[in-house]
């Protein structure tokens, strides 16, 4: 990274775009700002290992990407521990394994429960394709820019959106009878 681009101006640069990106794939405000602030901790940790081989927005892109995907692995992770203790008669009960509720303030209140509906099902879908639906859909990202992200040939990412849309349908289609 150029001496000049400092931690302040990547932060007042990519902090928006960031924190949406994080709204989008944790859906709940409060989650999106603790993610924005993990994903700026590591871009300040791991600045002195930017290769310059993408740009700082790619780069920081795909750090946020990560964050955003480990948070959703505890997340299921942290579920499963807890029916699985809900089963045997001891720690929370099914009230705690509720799914929080979409609170994402773009989404009008009568599209909530639809939307939600598709957020749920995105992220049913395999990691990767759940990634790239999001950044194709959600952050209207080229294909070109979703490859360099996620490390992946253009070709690659085409046929990952290509099974992205498809499974998105079935698991949506199954949903309504």
């Amino acid at each position: 990274m150029p001496e000049e681009y400092t931690f302040k101006d990547m932060y007042d640069d990519h902090s928006k775009m960031v924190y949406n990106l994080c709204l989008n794939y944790l859906h709940s405000e409060a989650d999106a700002e603790e993610a924005t602030q993990d994903v700026f901790l590591k871009v300040y940790q791991q600045q002195d290992r930017f290769r310059k081989q993408a740009s700082p927005k790619t780069w920081i892109y795909r750090i946020a990407v990560n964050q955003c995907l480990d948070r959703i692995k505890a997340q299921k992770r942290k579920k499963r521990f807890a029916f699985l203790q809900s089963l045997t008669g001891r720690g929370p009960n099914e009230e705690d394994m509720e799914i929080p509720t979409l609170s994402h303030p773009g989404i009008e209140l009568e599209d909530k429960e639809a939307v939600g509906r598709i957020l749920r099902a995105m992220n049913e879908l395999p990691e990767k394709q759940n990634a790239a639906l999001h950044m194709k859909v959600m952050d209207q990202l080229s294909q070109k820019e979703i490859s360099a992200i996620l490390q992946l040939s253009e070709k690659a990412v085409e046929s990952l959106l290509s099974r992205a849309k498809s499974n998105l349908k079935k698991k949506l289609s199954e949903g309504k009878g």
